[in-house]
């Protein structure tokens, strides 16, 4: 009887172990690719912070302000952030993606 219950137990273990093997190797296929758009969206959104700080550092109102314009600046930071952070290498997509990759890839057990 006990035999017959560790042989179970061996078999649940390996088709367990199995599972997890085929997740693993899943999640290094596709999450390498998800890693860097999310890197990359996020030295966006930086960029923009950088930007929407650069002008509210103004000394003084403009004659023609108003909320339109405060919202089509913002609009317009949200491209150059974009463009910015495409065009040119700040290096911080990179540092998130070598930060993160260990565990976006978990190592396997041997």
């Amino acid at each position: 009887m006990d035999n017959s219950l560790s042989k179970v137990n061996q078999i649940s273990h390996l088709a367990t172990k199995s599972a997890d093997d085929k997740k693993i190797n899943f999640l290094q296929k596709h999450n390498h690719n998800d890693l860097g758009v999310v890197a990359d969206q996020f030295e966006s959104i930086f960029v923009y912070q950088m930007l929407k700080q650069a002008r509210q550092s103004k000394l003084a109102e403009g004659i023609f302000s108003s909320e339109a314009q405060d919202t089509f600046n913002n609009l317009l930071d949200m491209e150059y952030s974009e463009i910015l952070s495409k065009k040119n290498n700040f290096g911080i997509a990179e540092a998130l993606i070598k930060q993160f990759q260990s565990h976006v890839h978990p190592k396997k057990d041997k």
